[in-house]
């Protein structure tokens, strides 16, 4: 019987501070057994999860006892918010943890995919020389753009800006005259205006009913035919099908995607089969140092609402 129970997988030094405290239950193996997650939520005061475990009514139901949910990254689409509001249960997002892996793995894509260069090992290495083939496009002088400006978005926008792009952001949450446009010299854009000029397109908004499907096959039919995207938000603001379809038929020149609707892919996935498309499993904010960060504020997060909701 566990106070704390860990669904998914964290940094392990952190956890120590937890069983200094509290029993805890350190279970990554939970989020693909639901049942036994059940049952091991039943007397936990908190529970630590990643995006894969569902903290719907179900669960909350099943642990009656619960005040707090630390999650180990920023996104909530997988915690139902409203019930655990109405039941007193405080959401404890690691904002800011991973902001930096995740900027890293979009300047990375974005290079990869602009210059086009990084597909031919198995052709090298068996004797051909495909050079003409894989003359791609610099970064430099062209145009980012974010859609959507907040922490993780600012920090592309400071990578990329070293690397000589002009870079454009729409974000309906922030006024025209709001400082940080200035600071981070970024212009702020309709989110049409951003589709048509933009020769790499980042996504950085959360999955909610206005972003879900936000690109689709019209928003695509206003990209540049040799613009990329690239999307480590979540998966639901991609419609799979019109992407996949727009890159069989060279409407748009490449997409990096790190996040799917549904997780993991497939056998069938409509991304199978492209050269110019980079999959990876939900990773972008996922490094060594990220993931130590992350499950240090967790942690943090989680032992303070304990404290303060103590008798």
């Amino acid at each position: 019987m566990s106070d704390i129970v860990i669904t998914e997988f964290m940094d392990d030094t952190p956890v120590a501070d937890l069983r200094a405290r509290h029993s805890v239950c350190f279970d990554p193996g939970l989020v693909d057994d639901r049942k036994a997650l059940l049952e091991a939520v039943a007397p936990a005061v908190a529970i630590i999860v990643r995006n894969r475990t569902q903290v719907d009514a179900e669960l909350l139901d099943a642990a009656p006892a619960l005040r707090v949910v630390g999650r180990l990254g920023v996104g909530l689409d997988n915690i139902d918010l409203d019930a655990c509001q109405r039941r007193g249960i405080r959401v404890l997002p690691a904002t800011g943890a991973n902001d930096v892996a995740v900027a890293e793995y979009v300047i990375c894509a974005a290079l990869m995919l602009r210059r086009a260069a990084y597909t031919a090992s198995a052709q090298v290495a068996a004797g051909a020389w495909p050079r003409a083939e894989l003359i791609g496009h610099e970064v430099a002088g062209h145009t980012l753009g974010l859609v959507g400006f907040g922490g993780i978005a600012r920090r592309v926008a400071v990578r990329a800006a070293a690397l000589g792009m002009t870079i454009v952001a729409h974000d309906p949450m922030l006024a025209a005259d709001d400082p940080c446009w200035a600071a981070h010299a970024v212009t702020p854009v309709s989110f049409d205006d951003l589709l048509a000029e933009a020769d790499v397109i980042s996504l950085h908004v959360p999955l909610v009913e206005t972003t879900r499907h936000l690109i689709d096959e019209h928003a695509i039919g206003r990209m540049k035919s040799t613009a990329v995207v690239i999307n480590s938000a979540r998966g639901g603001v991609i419609d799979d099908a019109a992407l996949a379809a727009a890159l069989r038929t060279g409407r748009i020149a490449g997409a990096a995607i790190d996040v799917f609707e549904d997780e993991p892919l497939p056998a069938d996935s409509v991304y199978g089969g492209f050269d110019n498309v980079l999959l990876t499993p939900h990773i972008a904010g996922v490094t060594v140092q990220a993931n130590q960060r992350v499950s240090r504020v967790t942690v943090d997060n989680v032992l303070g609402a304990l404290d303060e909701v103590r008798p």
